[in-house]
């Protein structure tokens, strides 16, 4: 995958608990009235990513616990703004679903070389969990994709889920598809010229491929114990 059973309410109420792995998380700084900083995710074990999209909201439960290197870059994107306008560019019916190249071509050139190390793979690639792309060892950036079926297959690539979707897969399941796959093998948009070119190109010739409006952390969680996360 080149920078190329989940469908479920959410598992929480405002100020409630969670249990996350056999461990129970408490509530966070979270207010719909202020935005969450670098800061309150310094100690967080899991936060909530909330896609607003096009066609609805995807609510995405990081958890730090499964990817230590891969969490915190998630945050510290949504947190940038990096994932605002951007389209779900790869998107495969009965496989994944991916996005990550920014609306802006500075804007990607800025991020594509900030490259993360790896982490083990703890989690499979079950329907629903979400995952970096990458072009090898140590090259995961910031391209994310959802897994629309159980690709178990990825795990023994590499592949480390960082979350889950927690409220939103039936919105998943909606994004278009009809474009495939990127050349060489299919016709769908061409990662480097969207690198290159930005949202003009996908609005000229793929203006069916959905968006991601906002992205925002929503809510954090800390590991039973810990001191509160600053805002």
């Amino acid at each position: 995958m080149r920078h190329s059973r989940l469908s479920l309410a959410l598992p929480f109420a405002l100020g409630a608990c969670v249990s996350v792995g056999g461990g129970t998380l408490t509530p966070g700084p979270s207010d719909s009235m202020r935005v969450i900083g670098p800061g309150a995710l310094a100690r967080a074990d899991s936060f909530l990513v909330r896609l607003e999209t096009n066609r609805g909201i995807i609510d995405i439960l990081v958890r730090r616990s499964w990817a230590p290197n891969g969490a915190p870059r998630v945050g510290e994107a949504v947190i940038s703004g990096y994932y605002d306008g951007a389209r779900f560019f790869r998107a495969l019916r009965g496989f994944v679903v991916q996005w990550g190249i920014a609306p802006d071509s500075a804007t990607t050139a800025a991020w594509r070389t900030r490259t993360i190390p790896d982490d083990t793979v703890r989690q499979t690639n079950r329907r629903g969990t979400v995952s970096f792309a990458a072009g090898g060892a140590n090259t995961r950036t910031v391209q994310l994709f959802i897994n629309l079926r159980d690709n178990a297959r990825l795990d023994w690539l590499g592949f480390a889920p960082v979350g889950e979707v927690i409220a939103g897969m039936d919105v998943v399941d909606a994004l278009h598809t009809g474009y495939g796959e990127g050349a060489p093998t299919g016709s769908g948009p061409t990662q480097q010229r969207l690198t290159n070119e930005g949202e003009a190109y996908l609005a000229k010739d793929f203006p069916l491929l959905d968006q991601i409006l906002s992205a925002r952390v929503a809510r954090v969680w800390l590991a039973e114990g810990s001191p509160r996360a600053a805002p």
